[in-house]
């Protein structure tokens, strides 16, 4: 081929170069800067009020589509970019935080970012542990400033089963029924009443169909609502290592078969409102102390539970370990050594006193 023939060709290739790739590159450039304008302009002038609540452990790209669909965000692709560009510009990186917001649709979409990861959420939180009583979960509401202790321990002694059809009539509180577990509330709705409803629909919930599966079946024991949620918050208080749960609960069930009394020592703390420690175990003279409560002088269960109780020990006292163990005490390291009668129950006790003085220090 000539290079006459060749010229042409160079020509083109300049024209392409030279004038359309940089147009094309100016033209991607503007629609692009165009197009994040508009993503990340507010979706409205007019400001309505939108709440949304993002649970603990949504993934990213699920939080930007619920924005999306709410009309919080236009685009759920521009916050996912944000987000990234967030990252490369700061290595403490760039999260959600979960909760419950109110946001504006006249918010830009980093407005929008900024009030989630900053975590100013529309409810507040709090938590109830396992194995906590009335009385603990009182302390924390006030502490929180929410409302005075004596008014939601108050309102607890209000159990009549028309506040929930399932609640049994002779409970002296709703001790026992209230689940534990994380919670959100409006500030403004922080009541006493408000919060025990939160609390008996996670029961309802959560635990009740556990028992009323259980019970319609053929359970391996049969007990009311009321002494199961009883037994229940006495294994939650004794038990520490989960692997010795149903343990536990056979040993209470063993001696309730045979008439024999409970003797359980978290009854007696409850029943006088004090905590005992491995170096201030309760004194006979306590022990001795008449109450409702107390399991070493009254037979049988107590007046009502103890305190809240969790998933795993109410499933243990449906289904307690088949065993002959009859009494328990526990070591200075939470776990209990398990004993089939009375001489080896008094050895044991004997030989954890014994470990207990050693780790004591002398005054």
């Amino acid at each position: 081929m000539s290079s006459a023939q060749k010229m042409p060709k160079k020509s083109s290739n300049w024209l392409f170069y030279g004038v359309v790739v940089p147009i094309t590159i100016l033209f991607t450039g503007v629609v692009s800067s165009s197009w994040w304008i508009w993503a990340s302009a507010a979706p409205s002038s007019f400001g309505a009020k939108v709440r949304i609540t993002i649970p603990d452990g949504m993934p990213t790209q699920a939080i930007a589509q619920e924005l999306e669909a709410a009309g919080v965000i236009r685009s759920s692709l521009a916050l996912r970019l944000w987000l990234q560009w967030q990252s490369l510009r700061s290595s403490d990186g760039a999260s959600l935080r979960s909760g419950t917001y109110d946001f504006a649709t006249n918010q830009s979409l980093q407005d929008i970012v900024a009030q989630i990861q900053t975590a100013k959420s529309t409810e507040v939180r709090f938590t109830i542990p396992e194995g906590w009583s009335i009385a603990q979960m009182a302390d924390l509401f006030e502490k929180q400033g929410f409302f005075a202790a004596k008014d939601f321990v108050a309102a607890t002694q209000r159990t009549s089963p028309k506040r929930r059809p399932w609640l049994p009539e002779d409970i002296p509180s709703l001790e026992g029924f209230l689940f534990p577990d994380t919670y959100q509330i409006l500030p403004s709705e922080a009541t006493p009443d408000r919060i025990i409803d939160l609390m008996l629909d996670r029961f309802e919930q959560v635990a009740l169909p556990v028992y009323k599966d259980n019970q319609s079946g053929k359970p391996k024991v049969k007990v009311s609502l009321k002494d199961w949620v009883t037994l229940a918050s006495i294994v939650e208080k004794e038990a520490v290592i989960d692997s010795e749960r149903r343990i536990i609960s056979g040993v209470f069930w063993n001696r309730l078969k045979k008439n024999m009394r409970l003797e359980s020592d978290p009854t007696v703390e409850y029943g006088l409102n004090i905590k005992q420690t491995p170096e201030n175990p309760l004194t006979l003279d306590q022990v001795r102390t008449s109450s409702p409560y107390n399991t070493y002088l009254n037979e049988g269960l107590p007046p009502g539970a103890i305190a809240s109780v969790g998933l795993a020990s109410l499933k243990a006292t449906l289904d307690p370990a088949s065993t002959d163990y009859l009494f328990f005490v526990a070591k200075y390291d939470g776990s209990h050594v398990f004993s089939r009668n009375l001489e080896d129950h008094e050895k044991a006790l004997q030989a954890i006193d014994k470990k207990i003085q050693q780790k004591t220090p002398k005054q």
